[in-house]
């Protein structure tokens, strides 16, 4: 599995597991969470990706409490997570209304509850998880470079930042933003035209794509000529569909790290599939056109 280093001594597997999902399983044991870890690094994918959020704060001390059952697993994978959300939900049950915290006191605490959550000493890449309107980048970018020289945080990052929110944040940093988590898929391809792709291939920033697969509506809703065409390549490359529309962004030279999550031993099992499709120019651009319903200009 190709590597990709987001900073200087820091490489994550070109395909993410995202652990998004983890919660809705109807076993989350120890053993099962386990089995999808190891199920992962039979294929080189050695990077899971977390959030505070997920599963409504619990999804992180499942990896934890699979961690702590095996923890030589600790030091084969890359964490990811992230933070500044606060939902009414779980621990913060008391809020009155969702909103984002990017104050130094929450981002810090979150890092600490991470950590203890997940049974590590370290997060491997740290995102702030959405853009804070109210977010003072003086004091967001302390507290992020504050844990980066603590040794608690690797690096860090943004999810779902617009090239100016990047831009912000950055400026008030020493440390390099390593990466950009934002919505990447055949049905959402936005940045391959609002500037987003370009912004981050000029200042070299690998990005990560969620949901490359639409949440599953690419398959469901998308048109009937994309479906045919991705069917007619999965034949081609003997795999499923799936595995196409994933090829597709890895295609792309900013080199894409898309984030995979699904809680079927057999689905993760086959996500590495992605790497081994071959699409030339014209078929990239098949896709595209069909996911756009007209040719290029």
């Amino acid at each position: 599995m190709e590597r990709i280093e987001i900073a200087p001594g820091v490489q994550l597997s070109r395909l993410v597991y995202g652990m998004w999902r983890l919660g809705d399983d109807a076993d989350t044991s120890p053993g099962h969470v386990q089995a999808k870890v190891e199920t992962c690094l039979a294929q080189g994918i050695t990077t899971m990706d977390q959030a505070d959020i997920y599963g409504g704060y619990t999804a992180e001390a499942l990896l934890g409490a699979a961690l702590r059952a095996a923890p030589g697993l600790r030091d084969q994978i890359e964490i990811v997570s992230k933070c500044d959300i606060v939902a009414p939900v779980g621990r913060h049950a008391g809020a009155r209304v969702k909103y984002y915290d990017t104050t130094r006191a929450h981002i810090t605490a979150c890092v600490d509850q991470s950590l203890r959550d997940m049974a590590t000493d370290r997060i491997d890449l740290l995102l702030i998880h959405r853009p804070d309107p109210l977010m003072d980048p003086a004091e967001t970018g302390a507290a992020l470079d504050g844990l980066v020289a603590g040794g608690k945080v690797r690096s860090v990052g943004v999810s779902n930042f617009r090239p100016w929110d990047f831009t912000l944040l950055q400026s008030a940093m020493s440390t390099p933003l390593a990466t950009n988590q934002i919505e990447m898929s055949l049905m959402a391809h936005g940045p391959f035209t609002n500037g987003d792709l370009a912004f981050l291939q000029e200042r070299k920033v690998p990005p990560m794509a969620w949901s490359p697969l639409g949440g599953g509506s690419l398959f469901a809703a998308s048109p009937a000529p994309l479906r045919a065409e991705l069917a007619r390549l999965a034949e081609v490359n003997g795999v499923d569909m799936g595995a196409v529309a994933v090829a597709w962004l890895m295609r792309h030279p900013a080199r894409i790290m898309p984030v995979l999550g699904t809680n079927d031993l057999g689905r993760i099992a086959r996500i590495a599939d992605a790497a081994r499709v071959a699409l030339d120019r014209q078929d990239w651009f098949a896709l595209y056109s069909h996911a756009l319903g007209r040719e290029v200009p």
